[in-house]
């Protein structure tokens, strides 16, 4: 009970004097540490991948028990149905129609484009608060001598892919620590300079060292040696992510072992995909165990979400994205919304279930206030408030865009959604309207129907964007 007040307490002074609380119990002024922040983000898992969730088939005992201890989203969405994208919409506090990067653009040396110098971050304003700022795992917004490296975005410490095309690949050549190459035991076969990933996707032939393994015991790591510290964590992990390099059926195989499904009457692809999914779920467990028995379970925010939706193999993808239509890369409801779990022992109440409208952008105001920093000028709303039990407010709309399959936008305001297609030819342009609430299988174009709803929300969604150098819309 004293440590929940405590947290309460400390939530309640961040925007005035911030690090002085005074103590119910003792009447005395107390130096309350700012609470750390877990970032947990799987990479292309679905909706209904989670036993909370609704998966049957699954075994995710760790996450539902998180789910069960904490607070279950069931309206949160990514930043887009793509990786790069919606991983800097998570990290500017920006929608794709405001942010820098809006699409998977390849850029020189290598790698992704990068963030520009004068981008703020999560990372960096975190660090601003004096916080030790970490990635493990996957970037996908800059490599290594660029201005998107993640030293030069807020973070002291990266390990795992910087690059999102040699993320494909679980068991890789090398990852990167800090800017330099860290060569694992693995023997891989790059693929030949007309590929699309011009040679630098790869699979394994032979499998010494699983990237996910690596990325926990550096997470663990991480988290000994900063205990005495506020800290953010940001965990970008690669499951359940397909290496769409490695032979037909075996492209959800570079996992150690298919336990627990190897018996299983499935496709060996499906056997890896919830192997995988399990093997998370397990690695996600070892860090709930280590915050509690080093006494930071009552101190740290540890949330979990999937960049986009899922995309899994046939025969888990009719399931995945359950009940919602759509994919990875649709901006369907399959497509951008995702699971999102958060836990925080003694300030979250357990058990709980939010329909709150939130998005990836939401998370640059959240962790300032968490963090008693001001946030810069954002496209989000903190959900802190939603996390603890009181008044929140809300978006008057959410507003996606893709810039791939020639241009899809997406706009959602009071349960209505507006869809357009083929954005990028005029004469190809198509434009539906669905109502959510009563059609969340999105099967019922009310476009004809509804003129003047169309009409507002295609007005909003003009307003809600801007226009890019790299990545330009036809109106």
């Amino acid at each position: 009970m004293q440590n929940f007040l405590t947290n309460k307490l400390f939530l309640a002074s961040i925007a005035g004097s911030g690090l002085i609380a005074m103590s119910s119990c003792t009447q005395k002024k107390q130096e309350v540490r700012k609470p750390n922040i877990i970032y947990i983000m799987a990479d292309d898992l679905g909706y209904a991948d989670l036993g909370c969730y609704g998966v049957q088939r699954i075994k995710t005992p760790n996450l539902d028990r998180m789910a069960a201890e904490g607070i279950r989203f069931t309206n949160h969405y990514a930043g887009t149905s793509v990786c790069a994208p919606s991983r800097c919409s998570l990290m500017t506090g920006l929608t794709t129609g405001h942010c820098q990067v809006r699409g998977n653009l390849q850029w020189e040396p290598y790698g992704q484009l990068p963030l520009a110098d004068n981008t703020i971050t999560v990372a960096s304003k975190l660090k601003e608060a004096g916080y030790k700022t970490a990635l493990i795992g996957k970037w996908g917004l800059g490599v290594e001598g660029t201005s998107g490296d993640p030293l030069r975005q807020g973070f002291d410490y990266s390990f795992g892919y910087l690059c999102q095309v040699l993320a494909h690949n679980h068991c890789p050549e090398f990852l990167m620590e800090n800017g330099k190459k860290v060569m694992l035991e693995n023997k891989v076969v790059y693929m030949d300079s007309t590929h699309w990933t011009a040679g630098l996707g790869s699979y394994p032939i032979e499998r010494k060292q699983f990237s996910q393994e690596l990325f926990t015991k550096k997470a663990l790591g991480y988290i000994e040696e900063n205990k005495a510290n506020p800290f953010f964590l940001y965990f970008s992990v690669v499951i359940p992510h397909d290496n769409g390099e490695a032979p037909e059926g075996k492209k959800y195989s570079d996992i150690p072992s298919f336990a627990p499904y190897e018996n299983e009457a499935w496709t060996e692809s499906e056997k890896g995909y919830a192997t995988m999914v399990t093997y998370l779920d397990n690695e996600v467990g070892k860090i709930m165990n280590q915050l509690k028995s080093l006494g930071l379970d009552e101190n740290t925010l540890i949330v979990f979400t999937s960049d986009n939706g899922g995309d899994g193999p046939d025969g888990f993808y009719a399931e995945n994205n359950v009940p919602f239509r759509g994919h990875k890369r649709d901006l369907y409801e399959g497509g951008i919304r995702i699971p999102f779990i958060a836990r925080w022992t003694g300030t979250i109440a357990p058990g709980r279930e939010s329909n709150h409208e939130s998005a990836f952008w939401d998370f640059m105001p959240t962790a300032c206030e968490l963090a008693g920093v001001p946030s810069p000028q954002t496209d989000g709303i903190s959900y802190l408030p939603e996390l603890i039990g009181e008044t929140q407010s809300k978006h008057e709309s959410l507003y996606f865009e893709f810039h791939e399959q020639g241009g899809k936008q997406a706009i959602l305001k009071d349960g209505w959604k507006c869809i357009r297609l083929n954005v990028k030819n005029s004469e190809k342009t198509t434009v539906e309207l669905y109502n959510l609430k009563e059609d969340i299988q999105e099967q019922n174009n009310l476009a004809e129907q509804n003129p003047e709803k169309l009409e507002e929300l295609l007005a909003l969604m003009k307003n809600s964007r801007t226009e890019n150098e790299h990545f330009k819309l036809i109106p």
